[in-house]
């Protein structure tokens, strides 16, 4: 079966969608939630920790799979899986059981973040590959804008559980999607024979590679810049700066049009304009907007200064990710590019989980915190692409 490149790019984007779908779109529930199970707020939250670890940690295993096995069928059954695990939260009668499904919930959406990523490399390289991360980031990047407000609307006809509900019946169309539009990409002769050794073995070449660590550090740092964004905003922009929840979400919603608008603009440029050109750029919008924002929070400039500034720090990342992905997994064959795009995906995760708690470390009023940690990851993600990337090797050998 051939897979016509339009219809390709929205399963994948779909596939890629899961994470922000599957951690956003109950958001709105929470409070609900934690009263349903007669839990506070705190405990609830470790609903959504769960899934962001199992969509890291999953990441780790699942693309190692699908250079072993193929794409196709790792990634049928663990989005079953994960149809099967939302269908257990919707059903979960205690805040230990959601906690535990929303772990293998995560694990098994991983897969399709990961291998929708792989699937581009074992089709496209260079300045074509670069194009279609870009549209993949574009049909991926309203979903964070989207899933909230859609969690929102929903719980005017039912409850928490209904959300999960819909999520489940969100893997089945996928699933459905990849069972009839999405070929096998990765044939049989291009496999690699796994056993953990050898995983490993793969894990530390891919590590050692300076180039790749480069490209997916500065990804990684730039993507935590905007973690501290999604974690900081709705506490400062609404404690400090008095935004009401409608002109929050309205500021949300205009910064996820910011991503998906850069995202085509890198996709127009690929092929134009090299990969390591578009990815400076970015770059050089993430930091001015970083270190505006840095400026007019310590200036007290209000929220005038603050809403431009981190518009260009979050609509960055439209240049930024693509093309660290297309730089990074060029470097080495299909054969490893599971591997390899789950080692992007868990940088980014655990550098992002990590830094998320800090910027709210001062309490809700202020808003230094969140610029000085958005300053830092910034000027971090150009450091790591200015002292471990080189434009002589932007495309390095490959190697099995």
């Amino acid at each position: 079966m051939k897979s016509k490149p339009a219809q390709l790019v929205l399963i994948l984007g779909g596939l890629t969608a899961i994470a922000p779908v599957s951690i956003d779109m109950y958001l709105p529930a929470l409070p609900e939630l934690a009263g349903d199970l007669s839990t506070g707020a705190s405990a609830a939250q470790l609903t959504v920790t769960a899934c962001i670890i199992g969509l890291a940690g999953g990441q780790v295993v699942t693309g190692p799979l699908s250079d072993q096995w193929g794409r196709r069928a790792p990634l049928l059954v663990c989005i079953a899986l994960y149809s099967l695990a939302s269908v257990l939260c919707a059903a979960a009668p205690s805040l230990e059981v959601l906690v535990a499904a929303r772990l293998v919930q995560g694990t098994a959406g991983s897969a399709g973040v990961v291998i929708a990523r792989a699937v581009v490399r074992d089709l496209y390289e260079g300045a074509v590959a670069a194009k279609y991360f870009a549209l993949l980031m574009s049909v991926a990047a309203t979903a964070p804008v989207l899933a909230p407000v859609a969690g929102g609307q929903l719980l005017h006809v039912t409850s928490w559980r209904g959300i999960f509900a819909v999520t489940a019946g969100l893997g089945l169309a996928l699933s459905a999607a990849v069972l009839l539009g999405v070929r096998e990409t990765l044939p049989a002769e291009r496999r690699r024979s796994g056993a953990l050794p050898d995983n490993l073995r793969v894990f530390a070449r891919l590590c050692s590679d300076r180039q790749f660590a480069g490209y997916a550090l500065t990804g990684g740092l730039a993507f935590a810049a905007m973690f501290a964004y999604i974690a900081g905003s709705p506490f400062v922009l609404q404690e400090a700066y008095g935004l009401s929840p409608q002109a929050f979400s309205a500021v949300f919603a205009a910064n996820g049009v910011g991503i998906v608008a850069a995202s085509q603009l890198s996709g127009w440029l690929a092929g134009r304009v090299p990969p390591r050109t578009v990815l400076r750029a970015g770059l050089t919008a993430s930091c001015t907007g970083a270190a505006s924002l840095l400026v007019v929070v310590l200036g007290g400039v209000g929220l005038g200064g603050v809403l431009p500034a981190l518009f260009l720090v979050v609509g960055s990342i439209g240049l930024i990710l693509p093309n660290t992905a297309a730089l990074a997994m060029t470097r080495w064959p299909p054969a490893v590019a599971g591997a390899a795009s789950s080692l992007l995906g868990l940088v980014q995760f655990v550098i992002g989980g990590a830094v998320s708690p800090l910027v709210g470390i001062a309490g809700p009023d202020t808003a230094v915190p969140m610029a000085v940690a958005i300053a830092a990851l910034a000027g971090a993600a150009v450091l790591a692409f200015l002292s471990t990337t080189e434009p002589a090797l932007e495309s390095g050998p490959e190697r099995a």
